[in-house]
């Protein structure tokens, strides 16, 4: 296994850490920041999204650069920011942070798109992100790490930073759906 695979991996491997960190009842104490108050667990897990999303950056760059690119890269990387994404999406619906609508919109689409990739798959294609997908991901990474962080640094000005690229991100998502389906759709009219 390549080196961009096991960055991608260690990602997925980093995810129950994640939902620990927001999950248990950790009182590891709060921060103030501005009129808000940021527990350091929240902190923790925010740090910890932020560097797996940053794998996300790296294992695809190396992969270019030294020609590494696989069918399973190719399957894993994705699969690896649905994961991440979607447990942190929903864990910010429990948190109050994040509208459900909004959420059961993103992960819908997720599973739409893992479906016709199953389906390209069946059929020996694999389908790889297209940029519309990588602006979607990278959108909805800022606006995790945003509201993971309670809207730090903006929580000083009361910009609602985090909301905003919520539903950036939510526009995205949506676009990016439509685009993969629409570029994709001959795997799914030919598959047998």
């Amino acid at each position: 296994m390549n080196i961009p695979n096991r960055i991608t991996i260690s990602r997925i491997l980093l995810i129950p850490i994640f939902i620990l960190l927001l999950s248990l009842p950790l009182n590891w104490g709060n921060w103030q920041i501005g009129e808000s108050t940021l527990p350091i667990a929240d902190f923790a897990a925010a740090i910890l999204f932020i560097f797996a999303s940053v794998t996300d950056w790296v294992d695809g760059f190396y992969a270019r650069k030294y020609n590494l690119v696989t069918n399973l890269g190719k399957f894993l990387d994705p699969l690896a920011d649905k994961l991440l994404v979607s447990a942190a999406l929903i864990l910010l619906v429990e948190m109050g942070f994040a509208p459900a609508w909004v959420v059961i919109i993103i992960i819908s689409r997720e599973f739409a798109v893992t479906g016709l990739r199953l389906v390209a798959a069946g059929e020996g294609f694999v389908l790889a992100a297209g940029s519309m997908g990588k602006l979607k991901t990278a959108t909805q990474m800022i606006a995790i790490a945003a509201l993971l962080l309670h809207n730090f640094p903006f929580s000083y000005i009361g910009f609602p930073f985090g909301t905003l690229m919520l539903y950036v991100a939510l526009f995205f998502t949506i676009v990016s759906g439509v685009d993969y389906f629409i570029k994709n759709w001959h795997v799914m009219r030919d598959s047998k």
